[in-house]
């Protein structure tokens, strides 16, 4: 999904169970998320990050918040959640642990977008909006992400 936003509806069209476990391994990523807030928001030192882990602490709740939604939707799907997060990166260095929060949210927000299309797909539209809530705290966290490693935030939608 590195490459152009424009999918062919044959990607789009999934079957439930498919899209659930699609929505399993988003799933883990919100693990991966919570775990990796959690983590950074405590280990971030030096005043240039005492607001960036205050940041990281509420974007751990809401991460939190989108896992409870997608265990929600996944059990609506007939399926049972997953149990296991997506592997936590950790570093001792401050930015890094940032990039590494940046290069999540990205993958995070690419997978929701398209997860939004394939709902839509099969007529789950009520699916499709509450992945579309999700998504826009996800925007705002890569924003935060990409404001606070003083870059611009990363086009992750295949256009240039």
């Amino acid at each position: 999904m590195m490459g152009n936003e424009q999918s062919d509806s044959r990607e789009d069209t999934v079957s439930r169970e498919k899209l659930a476990d699609l929505l399993n391994e988003d799933l883990e990523r919100e693990y991966q998320a919570i775990i990796a807030y959690v983590i950074y928001s405590q280990v971030l030192k030096g005043a240039e990050y005492m607001n960036v882990a205050a940041q990281l602490e509420t974007h751990a709740q809401q991460e939190l918040q989108h896992a409870l939604t997608i265990s929600r939707q996944i059990d609506y799907l007939g399926k049972i959640p997953s149990a296991k997060p997506k592997p936590v990166k950790v570093s001792d260095k401050p930015r890094e642990m940032l990039q590494f929060d940046l290069e999540n949210e990205n993958e995070t927000i690419r997978n929701y977008r398209t997860r939004i299309r394939q709902c839509e797909a099969i007529g789950e539209y009520a699916l499709a909006e509450q992945i579309r809530q999700i998504l826009v705290q996800e925007q705002d966290h890569q924003i935060d992400l990409a404001t606070a490693l003083g870059i611009e935030v990363p086009n992750v939608s295949g256009s240039k």
